[in-house]
């Protein structure tokens, strides 16, 4: 909600009724402070996840994210939005790199892709609330539904366990166990226990330095294949979509919905995507929905370009107007369905737990720094040679995606998190039962002993 909150929020501020006085310079300021806020966050969320843990900085996050709405409801001038703004930002990108590690180690590998994809399903619920509500109500009418919806986060989130990897890294084996009974809801977790311990001692015995990110050569390929993906997400166009369809329908000339109307569609569409896709993860598994996503969102982007082409060359596609707003429609059901979606649910997948908050608040920073330079590319391309031009650029970056996809991820459907670890190590990742046990037994023996396994 808060990085929708601009699009139909703007123009009430700039209208000759607007209940703050605000300039179009401090407009387009309102726009950017919130990534801005995002960058000045990353060190913040990458101290804390480790230190105070995945659950405390989620509760940390919808804490501030409340206190903003509240400021934006209540802001007299609009120096008072942009704090609000700002820190929004900041807990915004706590909130995208503390979820995704908290369900990824909280989740059983068989629904992990679902379960992390829904951190996606509800952005673009967020969208698409704003989208329906803030042109019609009063500027506090989304401030408020934002401060309902962190109240009921504050109220339930405290109750939830804690990650039982976090607190197996914390050395709390026994609040590690308690956790999770209650995520298994059974008494018969000493397996898992035993598999997670293994993990956490083997990732233990690793540097866990910043600069293992790049000196290591398992963790080297997952901080490629993330920045990578993250960047192409904004390279693939959706940021110029979000902030700029309105424009862009009425350029092409569409004259069968209003623009509104079509950004409401749009964002929909994408919704009931995201959806379909994370039902489909864990079956089909993360290549396919990058490949099948890729080709079709890059051939979304190939007729636009093409249209836009023939248009600002004097053919008169009038009787195909129609065309682009089903291709923006194409798009944003297959760019939702993969694209958009597979990267969060493998940035909490490739990272061991030593590097897992510097990898994955770097890969937060490319997705905030791509969302800029695309946004830079398009009007630069657009002024200097026309529409089509980035639409030519971001359906090449889709093609390039599926070949990245193809050649360089590793499929990590069905895999445990140290499953993955061995095939980014290019080791054999079937490691018998017998091993592990042996291992743990090996590294706490003493723990091993007093809590029953001997016979396990």
């Amino acid at each position: 909600m808060q990085y929708s909150w601009s699009a139909p929020t703007l123009p009430i501020l700039l209208s000759k009724n607007a209940p703050i006085e605000v300039t179009t310079n401090q407009a387009e300021w309102l726009e950017s402070i919130l990534m801005i806020g995002a960058c000045f966050g990353l060190p913040i969320t990458m101290f804390l996840v480790d230190s105070i843990g995945r659950k405390k900085s989620l509760i940390t996050s919808a804490t501030t994210t409340m206190l903003a709405w509240i400021v934006i409801a209540v802001a007299p001038r609009v120096e008072y939005i942009f704090v609000a703004r700002f820190f929004a930002g900041m807990a915004g990108d706590m909130a995208f790199v503390a979820a995704p590690m908290y369900i990824a180690e909280i989740a059983d590998q068989k629904i992990r892709g679902f379960l992390s994809s829904l951190i996606y399903i509800m952005m673009l619920t967020g969208v698409l609330t704003m989208y329906c509500v803030a042109p019609f109500v009063p500027l506090w009418g989304p401030c408020l539904l934002g401060i309902v919806i962190n109240c009921i986060s504050l109220i339930v989130f405290p109750f939830q366990p804690d990650s039982p990897y976090y607190l197996l890294y914390k050395n709390e084996p026994e609040e590690a166990k308690a956790a999770l009974r209650k995520l298994r809801s059974t008494d018969n977790v000493q397996e898992e226990f035993i598999n997670i311990s293994v993990a956490i001692e083997r990732q233990k015995g690793e540097k866990g330095r910043f600069m293992d990110l790049f000196l290591i050569s398992s963790n080297r390929k997952a901080l490629v294949i993330m920045v990578i993906l993250n960047s192409s997400q904004h390279l693939s166009s959706i940021s110029v979509m979000l902030m700029n369809l309105h424009s862009i329908l009425e350029e092409a000339g569409s004259f069968y919905v209003a623009a509104s109307t079509g950004a409401i569609i749009f964002s929909a569409t994408m919704i009931v995507s995201a959806m379909s896709a994370s039902l489909a993860i864990d079956n089909f598994g993360r290549k396919v929905l990058l490949c099948c996503s890729g080709v079709v969102a890059g051939l979304s982007l190939m007729v636009m370009a093409v249209y836009f082409t023939l248009k600002n060359n004097g053919v008169d596609v009038l009787k195909a107007s129609w065309l682009p707003l089903v291709m923006i429609i194409l798009y944003a059901a297959s760019f939702k369905f993969g694209i958009g979606l597979v990267p969060v649910v493998l940035t909490a997948e490739l990272f061991p737990a030593k590097v897992k908050a510097f990898g994955m608040t770097i890969s937060d920073l490319s997705y905030v720094g791509f969302s800029v330079i695309t946004i830079e590319i398009y009007h630069s391309l657009r002024h200097a040679f026309g529409i089509q031009v980035p639409f030519y650029v971001f359906s090449v970056s889709c093609f390039l995606t599926v070949l990245f996809t193809i050649l360089y991820i590793p499929e990590t459907k069905g895999k445990t998190l140290e499953e993955i670890q061995m095939i980014l190590k290019k080791t054999n990742s079937t490691v018998t039962e017998n091993s592990k046990i042996t291992q743990f037994d090996s590294t706490h023996s003493q723990v091993y002993r007093n809590e029953g396994f001997v016979e396990c």
